[in-house]
């Protein structure tokens, strides 16, 4: 995860000497005031500093021209299917055949720029190579693709196991798929518990400048490969190790934490925005391990998982705990064993750290994540920083130094995780079989003792009551949508062949039931329900403690707490859009601003030249000729149209031009919307960059007005004074608009790491025009003042679930915030709009509901 032990952008409340205590000073295990390691909160600040650029993700990232000579690649860009969640049916799956299943790896041209070459790793050019020669050496290594990253590289992934027939493997994926299906039967055959081969999983290099994971696994997989002794045979013969070999390979070899979009791939587990995350989930999927590590670095001394509370409230802890501690001791050890000064301990969370200092709360990390899919996952931290500004400041020699350590450690642990999971087989079996019966029966979840493991306290006691169901009306692209995602997290969903009355509620025929009597009963609630306010329990928390899809992905999502819906019901494979055009022919037609896919609509009939009128922020009439093309984009992206007034008012308007000073993740999902952005910048502007014909300009990161020269504040200003349009974010946005002086909103901003899901109360005629109640924030702020229209206020109660404290006693918490504008809008002296938004409608690409009302503030400031 590459964190530095320091406090830099949190709030002054945390600068504290107990956050900042050295987590080596560990208190008794089981005491919850235990020692300390504090952290930078997970949204760095960099996401209001760094603007993204156009061509970032094209050029640095993706793959170079030399890559592609020969290679038949393209890069992977954003379909025109509109705002997409994870949609079902097109990943990865596992293959029929026996093993070896052994294909021939493309090889792409030697790049000198691969980051890895200094350090003395393999660069992502060699790794092709090198499985293609175990592959011919070496009837126990199976490599193929998996998935494309952002930036066009290939995703491999590597399976080590002795070899099967095709009626091995056969046999092998039905005791898999009883595990799930019919834990029952899969608890009483004893042909299963004999010959089911223990699976474990190793990815590495997801954060791209945290390199040795990829070279740690394949030093792992050569030995598996090649040694005769009789102790690997046997373990083979009973075992499948399953290796992503890096997860980012833009990141691996542009040096950088992100993959070729700009996004934090362990960020994105309940979003599945990026290639490289829907490839690992179809993995997880796929194989179903026992055991899982995430190889990541650094952290100064090797830190191994589990975590500290707050533990996701919906995990079966005490099937993970029992062997995520006695797994974390044993990976100790072998670390130790290798010698080094460096490697004479390691820290674990749950054992050493205080709550809230490294937490396995949200689902978005690839271990967490992991743990709702049945396995027992692990982030471990190798030791000895190589990247950032080491990688430019530190002699090569020491570098490779450190680098080579940090290879052994990574080693060590994958080597100590699979003899682990080879010696409790059996307990890690009859542990995910009872995961799955839990969530096939409905079972609450055991409440764990103290002393449950050496540790195990009252702090660390987190559950849920999982409802009976859930019930999610059909029509809309947002249902469609969050079904799809949902069925591809491999969350079980059915529809119902007639109407039904539930909680004294009609819903139709059609409509899709989630029956939480499922075996990933704890995946499906984590996804769904509203979330928890947890701001009480920990000091602090790393990163998003508040995700809803059920109340921020623009779906119906209502709850059945008791009664299972009495209807006959059909599996859904995959949900189909429901678009249409509702209206008789020869009439005009609206549409209203409801979902990010109705703006998408909207772009794609303005980039085909239809002439159309805005009647008000959220509605859009199409001429009556029309027609044609809005019954297409009703298809395609699952619309509805339907009869505009016979005259419709509003003036005709033409696809905006946008310049966006932005984030990568604001970047990206604006282009699902459709919209074509300028990307500008403090630096591009400075040096000559123009607005001429620009209507509105986007300021949420890496743009100051104070820090233009007189090029760069010529332009701007002379773009204000015309009377462009600004939409702002966060506390770049505020700081912008104070210093251009364009609305006379005060910002107030609460602790940089608040963040969750809010209550908000719609007031205004643009954002606030049909938005959902709720709404999603990170380092939130709040205007006060006059002058300006109040568009969207935090409710009475501001966080529905999440983390918030304030910055001192009575100062910049949930109670001051409570009532006041989060989000504004009003007219500049020159006679331009301007939105401010306190909250984050596009973060990391996951609010999906939150995407209109922000492409309504676009429209309407662009005049």
């Amino acid at each position: 995860m590459d964190l530095s032990r320091t406090l830099a952008g949190f709030g002054t409340a945390l600068l504290t000497a107990a956050l900042l205590a050295d987590p080596a000073a560990a208190a008794a295990p089981g005491d919850p005031n235990r020692g300390q390691a504090s952290r930078d909160f997970g949204n760095g600040p960099e996401r209001n500093e760094v603007a993204a650029l156009e061509t970032a993700s094209a050029r640095s990232l993706s793959i170079t021209g030399a890559e592609v000579a020969g290679a038949g690649i393209t890069g992977a860009g954003i379909t025109s299917t509109g705002i997409s969640g994870a949609g079902s049916g097109s990943g990865w799956k596992p293959g029929k055949r026996g093993y070896p299943r052994q294909n021939t790896l493309s090889v792409y041209p030697e790049n000198p720029e691969d980051r890895s070459i200094k350090l003395g790793l393999i660069p992502y050019h060699g790794i092709a190579p090198k499985l293609n020669a175990l592959q011919k050496t070496s009837d126990k290594v199976s490599a193929e693709v998996i998935g494309k990253s952002a930036g066009g590289r290939d995703l491999y992934l590597v399976t080590v196991t002795a070899p099967e027939s095709a009626a091995e493997a056969a046999r092998q994926d039905r005791w898999k798929a009883m595990i799930e299906d019919n834990p029952w039967a899969a608890k009483r055959d004893g042909y299963l518990k004999a010959g089911y081969k223990t699976p474990v999983w190793i990815n590495a290099n997801i954060h791209g400048n945290e390199w040795e994971g990829t070279d740690g696994a394949l030093r792992v997989i050569e030995r598996l490969a090649t040694a005769t002794d009789a102790k690997t045979v046997a373990f083979l013969k009973k075992s499948r190790v399953y290796v992503t070999v890096t997860n980012n390979p833009d990141g691996r070899v542009a040096g950088t934490r992100a993959n070729g979009a700009g996004f934090d791939i362990n960020r994105d587990y309940a979003t599945n925005s990026q290639p490289e995350s829907r490839a690992i989930r179809d993995v997880v999927i796929g194989t179903q391990p026992f055991v899982m590590l995430d190889e990541h670095g650094y952290t100064g001394t090797t830190l191994i998982e589990p975590g500290t509370p707050p533990h996701g409230q919906n995990y079966e802890y005490d099937l993970y705990i029992k062997h995520a501690l006695p797994n974390a001791l044993g990976m100790e050890a072998a670390i130790q064993k290798l010698g080094y000064a460096e490697t004479t301990r390691a820290d674990i969370p749950f054992r050493d750290y205080a709550p809230g200092d490294w937490d396995d709360w949200p689902p978005i990390f690839t271990p967490m994540y992991a743990i709702y899919q049945g396995a027992i996952g692990h982030t471990v931290e190798i030791p000895l920083r190589v990247n950032n500004a080491d990688y430019t400041t530190l002699p090569v020699e020491e570098l490779r130094r450190r680098s080579k350590i940090n290879t052994d450690v990574a080693a060590a642990t994958i080597e100590a995780a699979l003899t682990y999971a080879d010696t409790n087989k059996s307990s890690l079996l009859a542990g995910q079989i009872e995961q799955f019966r839990r969530g096939w029966e409905g079972t609450p979840s055991p409440v764990i003792p103290d002393g449950f493991v050496d540790g195990f306290g009252p702090e660390d006691r987190y559950s849920t009551e999982f409802p009976r169901a859930y019930v999610i009306p059909a029509g809309t692209p947002a249902a469609t949508r969050l079904v799809n995602h949902l069925i591809a997290n491999d969350v079980r969903v059915t529809k119902a062949r007639h109407g039904f009355t539930v909680n004294g509620r009609r819903y139709a025929s059609g409509t899709f039931v989630v029956d939480m009597h499922q075996p990933k009963r704890g995946l499906a609630n984590a996804l769904l329900e509203a979330g928890r306010d947890i701001s009480d329990l920990v000091p602090q928390m790393y990163d998003i403690s508040g995700w809803s899809l059920g109340l921020i992905w623009g779906a119906q999502v209502d709850i059945s707490r008791k009664a299972a819906p009495r209807v006959a019901t059909t599996p859904v494979r995959q949900a189909a859009l429901q678009g249409g055009v509702d209206a008789r022919k020869g009439s005009a037609l609206q549409l209203t601003l409801k979902d990010g896919n109705d703006v998408r609509a909207v772009n794609e009939l303005l980039a085909r030249g239809i002439k159309l009128r805005r009647t008000g922020a959220a509605t859009v009439v199409v001429p009556a000729e029309a027609r044609p093309e809005a019954t297409a984009v009703a298809r395609s992206l699952g619309v509805r149209f339907t009869a505009a007034p016979k005259k419709p008012a509003g003036e005709v308007f033409d696809q905006p031009v946008i310049a966006g000073a932005v984030s990568a993740d604001e970047l990206f999902a604006l282009k699902e919307m459709g919209f074509a952005v300028r990307t500008v910048s403090t630096a591009l502007l400075n040096g000559g960059a123009g607005l001429s014909d620009v209507d509105t300009l986007i300021v949420s990161s890496g743009l100051s007005y104070t820090g233009l020269n007189a090029t760069g504040r010529a332009t701007v200003d002379a773009f204000l004074a015309r009377g462009g349009g600004v939409v702002t974010r966060g506390a770049t946005g505020a700081t912008f608009n104070a210093a251009a002086k364009l609305l006379p909103a005060v910002a107030n901003a609460a602790r940089g790491d608040a963040n969750g899901v809010v209550n908000v109360v719609n007031t205004g005629p643009v954002v606030g025009a049909g938005s959902l109640p709720h709404s999603f924030v990170y380092s939130p702020l709040w205007f006060t003042g006059t002058g300006f229209t109040v568009e969207q206020r935090y409710g009475a109660d501001p966080l529905v679930a999440g983390h918030w404290q304030p910055t001192a006693a009575g100062a910049n918490g949930q109670e001051q915030a409570a009532g006041q504008a989060a989000v504004v809008s009003g007219a500049t002296a020159s006679g331009g709009n301007v939105v401010l938004f306190g909250t984050e409608p596009l973060f990391r690409a996951h609010p999906k509901g939150l995407y209109a009302q922000y492409a309504r503030a676009l429209f309407w400031t662009a005049g």
